[in-house]
């Protein structure tokens, strides 16, 4: 099922140090990061020892970073025709399509690790909960991956960068704001209660924020691990029906 995932992998995420696209993103998540905290969260006003003021606006910057990294995931495969090479090499479709997930998902994971002096400025002013501080950057992974998951699926539907980036937006943005009251108030007029949880319950905000608090649970991790494998298969699907046209 995973035949060359190994190579696969190594050759992705090379493939984001090789340009300048990659430190360009990381450098923008780093400054971004940093105006979000300090002057919009307003962390040394607070005067409270937590990173609170950081993780708050991680949802919102992911929405637009993460399909930035998403959307050439496969469209730039389909555009270049080189998805059709790929698929030629000794290694399975799932391999792919797990690999190159993985790779996307290491470099957002490498992005959010470079924020680590924001934990020893914290501690050193301090004393936080530490614990607390690795569950958000915990819950922040996880919701990247989950991003990066529609993200991959969504490429693999179109040619167009572009396209694939502006419906990631889109879907990410449906799933960030489902558990938000006004969205919870328009179903539940006329939807059945079973109906309104589920939708309530797809929020990426409400299992992030749980997380953050430094309260982790077992339905939040597989939430966001249940999304990224059906958002995968979704992929691998998409891929197989765009091989037939």
């Amino acid at each position: 099922m995973l035949k060359g995932l190994g190579p696969i992998l190594k050759r992705e995420l090379a493939g984001y140090f090789i340009t300048p696209v990659a430190y360009v993103f990381i450098v923008i998540f780093l400054l971004l990061t940093g105006v979000f905290t300090f002057q919009l969260g307003g962390f040394f006003e607070r005067g409270q020892a937590d990173l609170r003021p950081f993780f708050d606006y991680h949802p919102w910057l992911y929405l637009f970073l993460i399909p930035a990294i998403s959307m050439r995931l496969w469209a730039e495969e389909r555009k270049g025709g080189t998805i059709e090479l790929l698929m030629t090499l000794p290694i399975s479709q799932g391999a792919a399509v797990v690999g190159k997930f993985l790779a996307a998902w290491i470099f957002a994971g490498i992005a959010l690790a470079l924020t680590f002096p924001l934990w020893i400025t914290v501690n050193y002013l301090g004393k936080p909960d530490n614990g607390a501080i690795a569950a958000g950057y915990l819950g922040s992974f996880l919701m990247a991956g989950g991003f990066l998951a529609i993200g991959a699926c969504v490429s693999a539907m179109t040619r167009s960068q572009v396209i694939a980036f502006v419906v990631s937006v889109v879907l990410c943005f449906g799933f960030l704001i489902s558990g938000f009251p006004p969205v919870v108030d328009f179903f539940s007029g006329w939807a059945p209660r079973t109906v309104v949880d589920a939708i309530a319950g797809f929020s990426f905000m409400t299992h992030f924020q749980a997380i953050s608090k430094g309260v982790i649970e077992l339905r939040d991790l597989v939430f966001f691990a249940s999304l990224i494998v059906v958002f995968m298969v979704a992929t691998s699907v998409v891929i197989d029906l765009k091989k037939a046209q």
